[in-house]
């Protein structure tokens, strides 16, 4: 399982300077440490997907010495490395640009695996059960639904959901923080079950 997590980083080294290179610039310009984790933690897991698809890439690993529930479970152990390796990237950069001591609080940290857990947890059984391109198809529709909402139907549901994220970031209760991460978990394994559920079924 660790070579196919392996596999990914590989497959976008070259990448992988393009998205140092992009971070630098995101944080010379004073972008937000959590948006840049996020998204480029989402970027680079979704862009591993979606090499699998290509040319039949699917035939080629079930025809390895792996299981389906190994090559689904690589998926979602590798996330959090990936996610990881973004954050000590974006962390190293901004202490080498900056010289800040605390470079990243620990709610941040926790901010962005529970974000990327929570958008993997959703993104990951469709595009089993589907391909990234339906994925992309619907994330557009969903965002213009969105845009609409926010824009004509509900105005304030933007200010309500920074509201709601600057009182995560002011919580105290460690109850909360405890019943947030399990909740977190639960769909993330769940999430994680439907996934070699769906792939054990496909035919290839």
């Amino acid at each position: 399982m660790i070579n196919l997590i392996f596999k990914d980083v590989l497959i976008q080294k070259k990448l992988i300077l393009f998205y140092i290179a992009t971070i630098i610039l995101y944080l010379f310009i004073d972008v937000s440490l959590v948006k840049i984790g996020f998204l480029y933690s989402m970027v680079f897991i979704t862009q591993s997907f979606s090499y699998d698809e290509k040319d039949n890439a699917n035939i080629l690993l079930n025809s390895l010495p792996y299981t389906r529930k190994e090559i689904v479970s690589s998926k979602y152990i590798g996330s959090l490395i990936y996610t990881s390796l973004i954050i000590f990237i974006t962390y190293l950069g901004n202490f080498l640009l900056n010289g800040k001591e605390v470079l990243f609080l620990w709610k941040d940290i926790l901010l962005i695996i529970g974000l990327v857990m929570v958008a993997i947890s959703f993104i990951l059984p469709i595009c089993y059960k589907f391909k990234t391109q339906s994925l992309m198809i619907a994330v557009g529709a969903l965002f213009g639904m969105y845009m609409v909402i926010i824009n004509y139907l509900s105005p304030t549901l933007k200010d309500t959901l920074k509201d709601l994220i600057q009182k995560f970031m002011t919580l105290q209760e460690i109850q909360m923080y405890f019943v947030a991460f399990l909740t977190i978990i639960i769909l993330y394994v769940g999430s994680w079950l439907l996934s070699i559920r769906i792939y054990e079924r496909k035919v290839f």
